[in-house]
């Protein structure tokens, strides 16, 4: 099932339940797969596409909410962190730190990298291999720490 049936199934629900979050949250991911199959013109809207936009409006609704919350603004936040965690159960599961750090030891050594010169090559590996799976800034982290 492509990721708009799933979506507009849950649409369908969050009407039923009378949830306004849930139904804000969806038609929010809805009118970003309409916005992206209209800019792609013929090209096809593949699932890693789909779970970069999920990643980038669960992104957006963080950033807001930590906008928010560091003025004071709780009112305003509970809102964005209640859409994130929504279309968060779009994207696949998350690795733990543990599995995370293990894969990008393996990584590195696999690459042969020793030093900061090398981040890029392994970024770019693990930016591939890790789509949906973890948080860019968190790689990058990690890979900061384990080659520094």
């Amino acid at each position: 099932m492509s990721l708009q049936a799933k979506i507009m199934e849950q649409m369908k629900a969050a009407m039923k339940s009378k949830d306004t979050v849930a139904l804000q949250s969806l038609r929010a991911v809805k009118s970003e797969i309409l916005l992206a199959n209209a800019k792609g013109g013929d090209a096809k809207f593949t699932e890693d596409d789909e779970i970069k936009l999920l990643q980038k409006l669960v992104k957006q609704r963080k950033d807001s909410a930590a906008l928010y919350t560091e003025q004071g603004r709780a009112d305003l936040a509970e809102p964005e962190l209640a859409e994130a965690k929504i279309i968060s159960k779009f994207l696949p599961a998350q690795m733990s730190a543990d599995e995370l750090k293990e894969f990008v030891s393996s990584l590195i050594s696999k690459v042969g990298a020793s030093s900061m010169k090398d981040m890029g090559k392994v970024m770019g590996m693990a930016s591939k291999e890790l789509a949906g799976k973890a948080d860019g800034k968190t790689i990058s982290t990690l890979v900061k720490e384990l080659l520094s």
